[in-house]
C-alpha cells in the first residue's frame, strides 16, 4: 500500500467511525431498538450489522494476505484486477438511495442486548481494522475476494469498504432517528 493511501485509508476508517457513534448517541433504549416499519432495521440493528460485517471482512482479508502463497508457475495467468475504482466504493456504498440485501452471515440478530456493550464490539472490531491498516506491509492490492454487488475487491479496497459501509449504516441510522414516529420525536419538536 502506498503511502497516501495508507494515510487516506486511517483517516477515513478513523471518521466513519466517529460519524457512526456521533449518529447513535445519546439515543435511550426504546429509540435504540425501533423499527420504523418490519422490514426496516432499528438503530441497534444498524450497529451490529456494522460489527458483524466489520469483523467478518478482517477476518478474510488477514486469511487471504497472511496465507503461506505458492509458487506462480511460469505462463500463469496474471492476478486479476479489481474491476472497480476506489471512488465507486466511496461513492456508491455509502448511497441509501437503493436497499441492499445482507447475506444471512451478516444480519442482525440480538447478539449483544446491551448497546453499550455492543458500541464497544463495533469501536474493538474498527480499532482491530485500523491497527492492521496502520501497520500491515501485505500486498493488498494482490488479494481479491468478491464483494455480492460489487464484483472483485483488493483487500485495499475492502477496507475502503468497511469505512463507506459503517457511513451507510451511519445514514440509516439518521433515517431511523428522522422517522415520524421515532420515540421522543414529538418531545423534542414541542421543547
Amino acid at each position: 500500500m502506498e503511502k497516501a493511501e495508507r494515510e487516506f485509508l486511517l483517516l477515513y476508517l478513523a471518521a466513519s467511525r466517529e460519524r457512526l457513534l456521533e449518529s447513535v448517541e445519546g439515543l435511550n433504549e426504546q429509540q435504540q431498538r425501533f423499527r420504523p416499519a418490519r422490514d426496516r432495521w432499528s438503530v441497534a440493528e444498524c450497529v451490529e450489522h456494522v460489527s458483524i460485517v466489520e469483523r467478518g471482512v478482517l477476518r478474510k482479508i488477514e486469511a487471504l494476505v497472511l496465507a503461506p502463497q505458492p509458487e506462480i508457475p511460469p505462463h500463469a495467468q496474471p492476478p486479476p484486477r479489481a474491476r472497480v475504482p476506489d471512488q465507486v466504493i466511496l461513492a456508491r456504498v455509502p448511497n441509501r438511495s437503493s436497499r441492499v440485501t445482507a447475506p444471512p452471515e451478516a444480519l442482525p440478530g440480538g447478539r449483544w442486548t446491551d448497546f453499550a456493550e455492543l458500541l464497544r464490539e463495533f469501536e474493538a472490531a474498527r480499532e482491530r481494522s485500523l491497527r492492521f491498516a496502520a501497520v500491515t506491509q501485505s500486498d493488498l492490492r494482490g488479494h481479491f475476494f468478491a464483494h455480492p454487488y460489487l464484483g472483485e475487491l483488493d483487500c485495499y479496497q475492502w477496507l475502503l469498504f468497511l469505512g463507506a459501509h459503517s457511513e451507510r449504516h451511519a445514514r440509516q441510522a439518521e433515517e431511523v432517528i428522522a422517522y415520524p414516529n421515532f420515540p421522543g420525536a414529538a418531545d423534542s419538536a414541542t421543547a
